[in-house]
């Protein structure tokens, strides 16, 4: 499936004055010669790619850009008088961002249009700036880091208002339902945890289209290139009240790769409640996401939280055809985190197959870290057949960045909290290495529980032994809680799995937790 080029009335009307020379004078910018495009064309261009060596990105000046630190890069902003569809006909207007220390990559950026693409120009004239900012020594072909989409042009704030952002390698932002941004998507991953160095593809150029009313799509094309594969993007975005994507993407590989990752989700797990150290922080929980959601292809619904491991873990969730899987940010509490910087609000990333993927996993990597600043957790889908070179691969997938998951458990209870604690009963010596876990859901298949009937907890363990199972309501709350000890000796982790069923049928009541527990970071 392709998005056609040729399905806006309003855009072929407006499309020929668009592309017109002293209209791109009047918006500010400057424009290269108008040329056909079409995504079949940027297929076979990114087909071509991958045929050829790879050739870096170009990076202009790396001594100058290298003096536009974090502090100084803050100080550039693009003037939003000269933003890409500032006066339409788009009802997005497009703002860049400039190259910097952290962003030294070249990426080119087109306007799009009734199927004719022209280059964006780079001139420094469109960055407010100081008069010192080493930015001004940059050559005249330095290009441009990144974009993003502005609100509603007729809304007062659009100038200062972004909801999109494409910055950085293969990254991408939006914002949730919540209006916060937080964590990011990419293109894709390359070699994450694996045997070998970890690759980052480029997002190398980007054609660019505004919606032509506040309900239809935006459409973005991206090629991206890297040593190992090349590939072609196609991106129909709408701002509803997140953002949802429908993304196609071809890939043509250069060179096999071990681990091949599809539809990543990029985040940032410090502690929780139920995992930080004692003083870690003066802050109850930091982070984007919680958990990892997942609908197998069977239908079962999983929820996994986070964890911050002492070593980088990755974990593999075995599965055929997919229906979904996600980075949530469930605990929506502001007292939970206490701060400023609106984690109770970061949104919430949904990745929802829309052709067959076949076999293959669901793999969650997670790394040690010491602060919020890095993004240390990582998922994404691995293909079960190894990607070798000369493949061509095809994705078609839906990103949903709202609060929630698009598609709610409904039928089923779904976990609130884990709480961890050390194992034994009050008023008693505490057994050394025993670990209690209280995991609590709430739902309504829990509010409709006859008198005198209670949930039973179904409690496996991967090594171990388990004791003190059992169910409680949660005091004053609709809430329910399953409690149990977990005894393990060793390095090796334990594979926690709990859901709770009725006891009269047999019937599940709840989505199903996992954890993995590492008894050593226990001690």
């Amino acid at each position: 499936m392709t998005f056609p080029l040729d399905r806006r009335t309003f855009l072929a009307a407006t499309a020929a004055a668009f592309l017109a020379p002293d209209v791109a004078r009047a918006a500010g910018l400057e424009f290269g010669e108008a040329q056909p495009f079409s995504f079949a064309w940027l297929v076979d261009q990114a087909r071509q790619r991958a045929a050829a060596p790879y050739r870096e990105p170009y990076r202009p000046a790396p001594d100058v850009v290298q003096m536009i630190d974090y502090d100084a890069h803050g100080k550039i902003r693009f003037r939003p008088q000269d933003a890409l569809f500032a006066d339409g006909p788009g009802v997005y207007p497009v703002t860049f961002f400039h190259l910097g220390q952290l962003f030294p990559k070249s990426v080119a950026m087109h306007a799009l249009a009734d199927g004719k693409a022209r280059e964006i120009l780079y001139s420094d004239s469109y960055f407010d700036m100081p008069a010192g900012s080493p930015a001004h020594r940059l050559p005249k072909d330095a290009g441009f880091a990144g974009f993003r989409f502005q609100e509603l042009r007729f809304r007062d704030d659009w100038r200062t208002q972004d909801w999109l952002a494409f910055l950085g390698a293969s990254y991408f932002r939006a914002i949730g339902a919540l209006g916060q941004y937080g964590l990011s998507a990419r293109g894709l991953a390359v070699d994450v945890a694996a045997s070998k160095p970890e690759e980052f593809p480029d997002f190398v150029a980007f054609w660019i289209e505004s919606g032509a009313s506040e309900d239809a799509p935006n459409y973005v094309y991206a090629l991206l290139d890297g040593p190992s594969v090349s590939g072609a993007y196609a991106f129909k975005i709408w701002r509803t009240r997140g953002v949802v994507m429908e993304v196609e993407t071809r890939l043509f590989l250069r060179q096999g790769i071990e681990r091949l990752g599809v539809a990543p989700l990029t985040s940032m797990f410090w502690f929780g409640e139920y995992g930080r150290a004692y003083r870690e922080d003066w802050r109850p929980e930091v982070h984007d996401s919680d958990g990892l959601a997942l609908w197998t292809g069977s239908g079962e619904r999983i929820w996994r939280p986070l964890n911050n491991p002492d070593r980088v873990v990755t974990s593999s969730f075995v599965d055929k055809s997919p229906q979904g899987f996600g980075l949530l940010q469930r605990d929506r509490a502001l007292d939970h985190y206490l701060d400023g910087v609106n984690y109770a609000l970061r949104p919430s990333l949904w990745v929802e197959p829309l052709n067959d993927w076949g076999p293959g996993a669901v793999q969650l990597v997670e790394i040690p870290t010491d602060d919020e600043i890095h993004d240390n957790i990582v998922a994404f889908w691995v293909p079960e057949a190894p990607a070798e070179a000369g493949q061509e691969l095809s994705f078609r997938y839906r990103l949903h960045w709202l609060a929630d998951e698009p598609y709610p458990v409904g039928s089923l209870a779904t976990v609130t909290a884990p709480r961890i604690g050390r194992g034994g009963q009050p008023g008693r010596p505490r057994p050394p290495g025993v670990v209690k876990f209280m995991v609590e859901f709430a739902g309504a298949p829990l509010k409709g529980l006859p008198d005198g009937v209670k949930p039973e907890a179904v409690v496996s363990a991967s090594r171990g032994k388990l004791s003190y199972i059992f169910t409680e309501p949660v005091p004053r709350t609709p809430r329910w809680r399953a409690q149990f000890d977990v005894a393990a000796d060793g390095e090796a982790p334990v594979e926690l799995r709990l859901f709770l069923r009725d006891p009269r049928t047999q019937a599940p009541l709840s989505e199903t937790w996992l954890y993995q527990l590492w008894p050593a970071q226990r001690r």
